[in-house]
């Protein structure tokens, strides 16, 4: 089972080719000159149709494909389907099966006309699946009402189809990975306890009034970009962590710039602002936030009583930290992992340049945010460590977008390659893998993944993870310590503010003339 990214739009979908076979192609060398790939396939087996197929590239990742269709399999079609009409046809005047062939054609023309096309049309999309390494991202666009069967010649029918970035695979086998290794502290537990409780815990003043990491500021801000004032939030509420993921920006030192504030204190934060602010001449820039601290609280644990620790299925606070050096510990695995793709992909795209258009970014931008999360979920995140990854992904949705895609051509290919799958077991392990992390049933987790239509991104997930398991087993390892931007990285605060006011922008929609044209009444 494979999973490529999907279009939510489409009319007629070709089926897509899960085996590799030879293309006869001719590459055509040049700047502007596209390579096109003609070929003929003759009859080889009764019901094939003999037609010619021509491919070429357009562009980054799409292909215009011309298909003709020879006139001899169309005419063998309907004279197949007058034969059975006449033999079954009851026409006033005549015995049942006795009319003439001709008054048949003409009674019957326009509709077995429309269910020849239907065949021959369903017919060549699968033999073209078949017989050509197409690999399509999404279904073509394709308009059967525009695609006519002439009396004489073939019936011609084209369409343009995003496919898969061709690129070779180098060696993958006894790569050297650096792995990031960490030994977690008292410290460290301490702030796990608190995320995990962080929903049972009392916001209560701090008693010295000093903020530190885990504390929540209220603050007024205002924002300003070369000295000229964007924006401004008052009294906002904005948890102290190492990064601040606000609606439309980035504050990557946050804590470090806050630490140690009191009511009264001013603060200027730097933040960089998201590809979703309101205000597209500001994405991408550095801006500054000035932070009138107003008040500092922290939070109140939860008194760790027997009672209150069985709705964990723990007995005392020791199992408790215990279970939590364990999620620290797969978080750091994760991170690994997350290291380890993009090494791999690093040196992969060293050996083959390639790019990915943005059409296709903008399209598969929300399918890619669904797979990351899904990858997370698996990985036994939480809600709200996931949302904060999410919010800090969506600051740059096209340039995360890219990496994630990316990643997932490489190891889809390799999964190719090595014939690496999963089956509906494998899929049902995992689902209830996940059950059990949540504390829910399996049959909750499914019909969730079914209604967010996940289940797809789930199997995808899982080959992934095979495939880089492979390139993991054979790796040469060299450990360094983990990186403090990597660890900060996931450490990340989100509030429900922005810094622009007006409406978010989606970086993922279409520019407004190609939205304009894609809304056009057909014909215009």
């Amino acid at each position: 089972m494979t999973d490529e990214p999907q279009n939510e739009e489409g009319t007629t979908p070709a089926p897509t080719p899960e085996t590799p076979t030879d293309q006869a192609a001719t590459d055509q060398a040049g700047t502007d000159q596209a390579a096109t790939a003609v070929a003929e396939k003759p009859a080889e087996k009764p019901g094939k149709l003999q037609q010619t197929v021509v491919i070429r590239d357009i562009g980054p990742c799409r292909k215009h494909i011309r298909v003709e269709v020879d006139q001899k399999d169309i005419h063998g079609r309907f004279k197949e389907h007058f034969g059975k009409l006449a033999k079954e046809t009851v026409m006033p005047g005549f015995r049942p099966g006795k009319a003439p062939r001709k008054i048949v054609e003409r009674k019957f023309r326009k509709d077995v006309s429309q269910q020849v096309k239907s065949e021959v049309l369903m017919a060549s999309l699968e033999q073209l699946a078949e017989d050509y390494d197409v690999a399509p991202l999404a279904p073509p666009q394709i308009e059967p009402d525009k695609i006519d069967i002439p009396e004489d010649g073939p019936m011609i029918y084209e369409f343009e189809v995003e496919v898969r970035p061709e690129f070779d695979l180098p060696n993958y086998k006894g790569l050297t990975i650096r792995k990031p290794t960490r030994t977690f502290t008292a410290d460290d537990v301490a702030r796990a306890r608190r995320a995990i409780l962080a929903e049972d815990c009392q916001v209560v003043p701090k008693e010295d009034g000093t903020a530190d990491l885990g504390d929540i500021l209220v603050a007024d801000a205002t924002f300003t970009f070369e000295g000229k004032q964007i924006g401004t939030i008052e009294e906002g509420k904005f948890a102290v962590e190492k990064q601040l993921a606000l609606k439309d920006a980035l504050a990557r030192k946050f804590a470090d710039q806050v630490k140690g504030a009191k009511a009264g204190d001013t603060r200027n934060v730097d933040l960089e602002v998201s590809s979703s602010s309101a205000d597209a001449n500001l994405v991408g820039k550095k801006i500054q936030g000035t932070f009138t601290i107003k008040d500092v609280k922290t939070l109140r644990l939860p008194a760790l009583t027997p009672e209150y620790l069985e709705k964990f299925g723990l007995s005392n606070e020791a199992q408790l930290d215990e279970l939590l050096l364990v999620l620290l510990n797969r978080q750091l695995e994760h991170q690994q992992r997350r290291s380890a793709r993009l090494q791999v992909l690093s040196q992969i795209a060293a050996a083959s340049k390639w790019e990915l258009p943005r059409d296709l970014l903008q399209r598969q931008a929300k399918r890619s945010l669904a797979r990351r999360q899904m990858e997370m979920k698996a990985d036994g995140f939480t809600d709200e460590q996931i949302a904060s990854e999410i919010r800090v992904l969506q600051q740059d949705i096209l340039r995360t977008t890219e990496m994630t895609l990316k990643e997932h051509f490489v190891l889809q290919k390799l999964a190719e390659v090595e014939k690496i799958d999963v089956s509906e077991d494998d899929i049902n392990a995992e689902i209830e893998r996940i059950a059990e992390q949540e504390g829910t049933s399996a049959r909750r987790v499914r019909a969730r993944l079914e209604k967010e239509e996940m289940l797809e991104a789930l199997a995808a997930e899982m080959i992934e993870r095979r495939a880089l398991d492979l390139i993991l087993e054979s790796a040469k390892y060299e450990e360094i310590p983990l990186d403090k931007e990597e660890e900060d990285a996931g450490s990340v605060a989100t509030a429900e503010a922005q810094v622009v006011p007006g409406e978010l922008r989606d970086p993922s929609a279409p520019p407004p003339e190609e939205k304009k044209e894609a809304e056009k009444p057909a014909g215009e």
